[in-house]
């Protein structure tokens, strides 16, 4: 179950594509929309994070900021970044403390695999306060944009 709304967000430190330290501290103030996804290179995934990149206009607008995490390496990620032209960090969990932390951890994904991201968002106010958290029942399925844009909205 993905963290409860209301609560303090875990702090994190992961590996973007540039292979620099990315941390939740480095938000601090600002509104900050973290995606997360089972992996990098699959369609729906791939549609989750072309989604952010074309509405970035909107997060920016709002004053948030986006990243998005999987337990891709952050080499493989520098990749599908470039391809995708994402234009926010792509942050490695690779050993998995961050998923675990805000109950984004899925131990069976397809074809016997173990132990991804699930797929959901979760938005952490400007006072490090969850204000919204959502995970999919089905890694298979595509987050609620249109409510993640509704709590954005609401968060002042």
């Amino acid at each position: 179950m993905a963290i409860a709304v209301g609560t303090k967000a875990p702090d994190f430190t992961l590996i973007n594509t540039e292979k620099k330290e990315v941390s939740l501290k480095d938000f601090a103030g600002k509104t900050l929309v973290i995606n997360f996804f089972p992996a990098a290179f699959t369609g729906v995934c791939t549609e989750q994070l072309c989604s952010n990149r074309d509405e970035l206009g909107f997060y920016n607008n709002i004053g948030a900021a986006v990243v998005a995490v999987s337990v891709d390496l952050p080499f493989s990620l520098g990749i599908f970044k470039a391809q995708q032209n994402i234009n926010f960090d792509l942050l490695s969990d690779f050993n998995k403390d961050m998923i675990k932390a805000y109950g984004m951890y899925l131990e069976d994904f397809v074809l016997g695999l173990k132990g991804v991201s699930k797929r959901g968002v979760v938005v952490v106010d400007k006072s490090g306060t969850v204000a919204y958290a959502e995970e999919t029942a089905n890694p298979g399925t595509q987050v609620n944009f249109a409510a993640l844009k509704e709590a954005l909205s609401s968060i002042k």
